[in-house]
């Protein structure tokens, strides 16, 4: 995506997604030996035979029938895995979605031209978001160009979901809502909602036909941003987004009876492109250390951002930027993309305005007021009071390696990403002391509609490396011979998973058929050896690339006892956002952190020896 062509006007966004191969279902045999593959780091040898005995017995009996009734459902959809992972990885989950589900980031302006610096925020806004307007249009139009893979069109349907998209919550199960339309297919909003000290405003964001410029967008900013400083703070309805979702849902409902005109705000916050959140922070930040942005991105004020909202821009009071966005309707690479686009333009521009200075008399904007009453304040503040007590509790390091980048490990003809995954499962074996049950994302776009595949990087291969590395008998040959092993199953791992050959997702269909037909949960689910190599969400280690680009983000870990890691690798430096819990005594991002630095170096080392 480095290199990524933004603008196409020989091909449309979505021309092809009638095209796009259907998600395959693979052989179950293959899954199932892959399973028990992935299994042999976490288990004895009687633990292995037990679970080998397990697996025999699913395959040749309850796990045939699920398998036919799997390739009958694959049979009349193009992706059959696609409702149930929205339902069961996002929609179903009551735990609060914007500290435990969303994810977020900082902006990667300070490495150019705009450095943290007070007095800058509105003027910056104007730009950036104008920017982020281009994309949208960019979208809309169908000018945006297919991402490819080798030549072969990759599935753009997430990036109908960036703007005017929002998540409803429901007293079992959430939905999604997307205003979005392009061009050919009919109006589509285009008002964009601003929070800004508990209060809520929207305005245009096209008038006459025309996207509002940045010195115009600059302007409505100033007008609400004076207002707020002048004024009394507002109530902070946009924490409720921040609770557990039933106990919102049931809030969001009696809001909504309380006052027919409710309604009508939260449609309009739902609808609009994106919400804009004014936030009085003011994280340090440099191109070396973005910890502070990034813990305000992922949990900062909750009364300036809209939870649910596929994207909210967050703008700090000294110039810096960041995003928080719910993951339910999209993945990660669809903000990358926007956010990469943005990043090449201010780039391109100097980080300065470039265009007419001509400020047209456009309405100003409108403040958003819900009805409220004392039980619905009293929601508010507890709501509040929930989710700081929880994001206190987060521990997080956003930091630049700067020793090691894509540049040099190519040079050692090492796949970059592979690299990083290496010296993430070292340093937490060295931390530890065992391997880490992981997870990577692995994309599978290649198909029609499709998401995401589970990569698991710690093999036999990988546990073998890591024994060596810390056994001082083992000679330098040694650990290089099976740190190439482990980097050719690694590679080998994660090519299958995009091809629609990983196990994960196909065990998840396999347990929800039996779920939907009312079967009993087949003992292969739970026997310990499945929830100890990481299954049913249970990955100590939860990580991500984020991509070779300048820009980054972050998740919370994905169980209380583990570690979300999520990085980017450029020519120069790796840049990793590691979390964990505090109130966790096992974990420790900070010392995880370190020791991948380590772990980094040491593999350099191996590398550079002379082979005898």
């Amino acid at each position: 995506m480095e290199n990524q062509t933004f603008e196409c006007t020989e091909e449309q966004t979505f021309q092809y997604q009638s095209t796009l191969p259907s998600l395959p279902v693979p052989p179950l045999s293959e899954s199932l030996e892959k399973y028990i593959n992935a299994v042999k780091p976490f288990v004895n040898e009687t633990e292995l035979r037990r679970t080998q005995e397990i697996v025999k017995n699913f395959q040749h009996g309850i796990g045939k029938e699920l398998q036919r009734k799997l390739l009958e459902r694959a049979r009349t959809k193009r992706n059959w895995l696609e409702e149930w992972w929205l339902n069961s990885a996002y929609l179903e989950v009551r735990t609060p979605s914007q500290l435990f589900v969303n994810f977020g980031g900082a902006a990667p302006y300070i490495e150019h031209y705009w450095p943290a610096k007070e007095g800058t925020q509105l003027e910056r806004i104007g730009i950036v978001l104008w920017h982020i307007l281009q994309f949208w249009d960019l979208i809309r139009t169908e000018r945006l160009a297919v991402h490819k893979s080798e030549n072969t069109p990759l599935d753009m349907d997430q990036f109908r979901m960036l703007y005017c998209t929002c998540k409803i919550p429901g007293i079992t199960r959430d939905s999604i809502v997307s205003y979005f339309k392009t061009e050919s297919e009919g109006k589509c909003p285009s008002h964009l909602v601003v929070m800004c000290r508990g209060r809520i405003f929207t305005f245009d964001a096209v008038h006459d036909k025309r996207i509002i410029t940045a010195p115009e967008l600059q302007r409505q900013l100033t007008y609400i941003r004076r207002r707020c400083d002048s004024e009394p703070e507002g109530p902070g309805v946009a924490a409720l987004t921040s609770e557990e979702r039933t106990h919102w849902a049931k809030v969001r409902e009696y809001l909504i009876n309380l006052d027919p005109k409710n309604l009508s705000i939260l449609e309009k916050i739902q609808s609009s492109l994106l919400v804009v959140s004014l936030d009085d922070a003011s994280p340090y930040a440099t191109p070396e250390d973005y910890t502070q942005i990034s813990l305000e991105a992922l949990s900062g004020n909750p009364t300036v951002r809209w939870g649910d909202k596929s994207y909210n821009l967050l703008c700090f009071s000294n110039g810096t930027f960041g995003s928080n966005c719910d993951h339910a309707p999209y993945d990660a690479m669809v903000l990358v993309a926007m956010c990469h686009y943005s990043d090449q333009q201010i780039k391109a521009s100097e980080g300065k305005w470039k265009g007419s200075d001509v400020v047209r008399d456009i309405p100003w904007p409108e403040e958003l007021i819900f009805t409220l009453d004392e039980k619905l304040l009293d929601d508010i503040e507890n709501a509040k009071q929930q989710y700081y007590e929880k994001a206190s509790d987060l521990q997080l390091v956003s930091y630049a390696i700067t020793s090691i980048g894509k540049a040099y490990i190519k040079k050692l003809r090492l796949h970059p990403d592979t690299f990083v995954q290496l010296a993430l499962q070292l340093a937490f074996f060295r931390l530890h002391g065992r391997p880490g049950c992981c997870y990577e994302t692995a994309t599978t776009r290649r198909f029609y509609h499709g998401r995401t595949e589970t990569m698991r990087p710690c093999t036999v291969e990988v546990v073998e490396f890591c024994m060596a590395m810390l056994d001082p008998a083992v000679d330098f040959g040694r650990r290089r011979r099976l740190m190439l092993s482990a980097f050719e199953k690694h590679n080998k791992l994660m090519k299958e998973c995009q091809n629609g050959k990983g196990f994960d997702r196909h065990l998840l269909g396999l347990f929800l058929i039996a779920k939907e037909v009312g079967l009993p949960v087949p003992e292969l689910y739970t026997d310990p050896a499945y929830t100890k190599s990481g299954g049913g969400g249970n990955f100590i280690l939860s990580t991500s690339l984020v991509g070779y680009t300048a820009v980054h983000g972050g998740v919370v870990p994905m169980v209380p006892h583990g570690y979300g890691f999520f990085y980017r690798i450029r020519d120069d430096r790796i840049v990793v956002t590691c979390t964990a819990w505090k109130s966790c005594p096992e974990t420790d991002a900070e010392q995880l952190y370190w020791h991948v630095v380590q772990s980094c170096q040491e593999m350099v080392q191996i590398m550079a020896a002379p082979r005898l």
